[in-house]
């Protein structure tokens, strides 16, 4: 049945609400993780701020954060898909909102610490609920598109982060900048409250389906139906019970594959401008490396997420490790600094924004039931290699491998995850991917 055009003016208008504040909340969410890098030095230096802290406690500090990520996101997992993604969304909003005010107010490094476990815990769950929303409001043909644009905000974030430190730590402080964290409470948590809709595939899903058609009204998202198939198949297990129950092989090959990622991410971003200094560029080029490896890692996957949406995007992810691969280990050529400049864009997509294009794959992979569990596990299982990324580096570059030897170790890594995307097996058709009948 054709579609009137005030429905599609309502779907248009409704799917670009949800990306805007999704993409908003991964801003915060990319803020959040990376301002901490940015008064590390501070605390290092200061006393007067939370105590003394020396190399070892700040290590430990920062890894509080990541650690409460991938908690939260397996939390996110075990209950996402029975509360609703609206729901744990907006409670993510709140949660970290509430954890970067609080962290601001700290004076002691074990406080400190323990509110970013907290902080980190709401942002593991905004990781692992967003693909779901977003993906079960994107029209066919249009997922992988719309995810991408959405994960863009995590590095974007980051980008902002080391903006807003450089102008503004000197006038407010390391207290201010993590206020600034805070603000989710007061600009998007309202708006997101006002126009974020539960998600109607959902909703069926849990056999709901007045509230379904309901909601489908008022946005003018089509109301699925599932076939006699789908209907079977949505019967079973939800949650991680229902994905480890009958996608064990996936779910395994998934979750390492995103480790692999976070790895590549996570070290290129922590050790990158030392491996440069190192290479004799002086402090602005080396950090200009990471300014070109984060801005590739937004806008890339927006260009490259619509091959995924045309041909799948178990081979564009596939193409995206092996793109990895080669710019990293291209990276030990004697190039001059506009090429190598140039080579580093490629590095940040074929790595951040090889994982941006993951989180897609993962949520247009999985059923309706299983979803949220499967992102959630995509985000807090791989979160553990974001944990090793940094340690890894380290540890390479305390045993003496010379720049040219970590890059290539980086480089093989990255052809490790081309072999596990490869490694999935195709998956059926989920319902919501089908066309829905006429009313």
């Amino acid at each position: 049945m054709p579609v009137s055009a005030t429905a599609e003016r309502k779907r248009v208008r409704t799917l670009v609400w949800i990306i805007s504040l999704a993409t908003v909340g991964l801003m915060f969410d990319g803020y959040d993780l990376v301002i901490y890098g940015t008064v590390v030095s501070t605390f290092l230096r200061d006393p007067s701020h939370i105590g003394a802290v020396d190399p070892a406690l700040a290590g430990a500090l920062g890894s509080y954060a990541l650690i409460g990520v991938l908690v939260g996101a397996l939390i996110a997992g075990s209950i996402g898909d029975f509360l609703g993604r609206r729901k744990m969304m907006l409670g993510a909003y709140a949660w970290f909102s509430l954890g970067m005010l609080a962290t601001s107010f700290t004076h002691t490094a074990q406080a400190f610490g323990i509110f970013r476990f907290l902080t980190g815990l709401g942002v593991g769950v905004l990781l692992a609920t967003t693909a779901a929303l977003v993906s079960e409001f994107a029209p066919k043909g249009r997922k992988n598109l719309c995810n991408a644009i959405t994960y863009s905000g995590v590095p974007l974030g980051s980008l902002a982060a080391a903006a807003i430190a450089i102008v503004l730590l000197e006038h407010i402080g390391w207290r201010g900048l993590f206020a600034i964290g805070a603000l989710p409470l007061v600009t998007l948590l309202p708006l997101a409250i006002w126009k974020m809709p539960e998600s109607v595939v959902w909703l069926v899903s849990r056999g709901r389906i007045d509230e379904a058609r309901a909601v489908a009204e008022r946005t003018g998202v089509e109301m699925p139906t599932l076939d006699a198939a789908a209907e079977a198949e949505e019967q079973g297990a939800a949650g991680y019970a229902g994905l480890f129950g009958d996608f064990l092989l996936p779910t395994i090959l998934i979750g390492l594959m995103s480790a692999t990622g976070l790895l590549l991410v996570y070290s290129l971003n922590t050790w990158l401008p030392e491996l440069m200094l190192r290479a004799g560029f002086n402090a602005k080029g080396s950090l200009s490396f990471l300014l070109v490896l984060n801005g590739a890692a937004a806008l890339g996957p927006i260009v490259v997420a619509r091959f995924a949406d045309r041909f799948g995007p178990k081979p564009v992810v596939a193409a995206s490790f092996l793109l990895g691969a080669v710019s990293i280990a291209a990276l030990t050529l004697k190039l001059p600094l506009a090429a190598l400049l140039g080579i580093v864009a490629l590095v940040g997509i074929g790595t951040s924004g090889t994982q941006t294009l993951i989180y897609g794959f993962v949520a247009t992979y999985f059923p309706t039931r299983v979803r949220g569990a499967s992102v959630a596990w995509c985000a807090g299982f791989g979160r553990l290699g974001g944990v090793g990324g940094p340690l890894i580096g380290g540890l390479l570059i305390a045993a003496g491998f010379s720049i040219e030897t970590i890059l290539l170790i980086l480089a093989g890594l990255a052809l490790v995850g081309m072999v596990l995307a490869q490694l999935i097996p195709p998956t059926r058709l989920t319902p919501e991917a089908r066309p829905p009948l006429a009313a």
